[in-house]
């Protein structure tokens, strides 16, 4: 997992990149992984997602001068706005209504060898966490998919989403609360019965 940037470094790297390419090189690959992992959960094709990520950080690069720094996380908090643009301009494009969640997209990320069989159980159990996530309301859909596949921290999805940031904190929570249930219906069962 990426670790954020120290805001100090982070705001030198942006300043660089503004004319040196290489500066930017480095910030697309601190960023990439999250980026990706952020529009693949919302895009059920692989290739429409690295379409839409390479819209994106085209974009970011034209518009870097236009950038302006305004305290620790504005990158990340800019450059997930223009994401999140690119991926609303892509549904207008195929006029799609529904973004489903593609989790199986989301663990390609990670390379490494597992028995067939675990692949298939996590497959499985991918497909049913994604259906649940998508009866959630489109708002908790976003704040969940910004704060698990991208790991954007509350402070960053409030910037991103334009809303405050005890809001994000209460969509994560509902969100949360509302896949629990889902997920373990006799478990909240049991929880109100105990507290009668």
């Amino acid at each position: 997992m990426a670790e954020h940037l120290k805001p100090a470094h982070e705001a030198e790297l942006v300043e660089r990149a503004r004319s040196d390419p290489a500066a930017f090189q480095e910030l697309y690959h601190h960023y990439l992984p999250r980026v990706y992992a952020y529009i693949a959960a919302r895009l059920p094709e692989r290739a429409e997602a690295e379409d839409v990520v390479a819209a994106a950080f085209l974009e970011a690069l034209e518009r870097l001068n236009q950038f302006r720094a305004r305290g620790a996380g504005a990158f990340a908090a800019w450059l997930f706005r223009i994401a999140r643009h690119e991926l609303i301009d892509h549904y207008r494009k195929r006029r799609r209504r529904d973004a489903p969640y593609s989790l199986e997209l989301h663990c390609q990320l990670v390379d490494g060898a597992e028995p067939l069989d675990n692949a298939f159980v996590r497959e499985e159990a991918s497909a049913h966490i994604r259906a649940l996530v998508a009866t959630l309301p489109p708002r908790r859909q976003e704040v969940v998919a910004l704060r698990f596949f991208a790991r954007l921290r509350n402070n960053e999805i409030a910037a991103v989403l334009g809303i405050q940031e005890r809001s994000v904190a209460s969509h994560l929570c509902r969100a949360l609360d509302d896949l629990q249930r889902m997920l373990c219906p006799n478990d909240v069962t049991k929880a109100k019965e105990h507290s009668l």
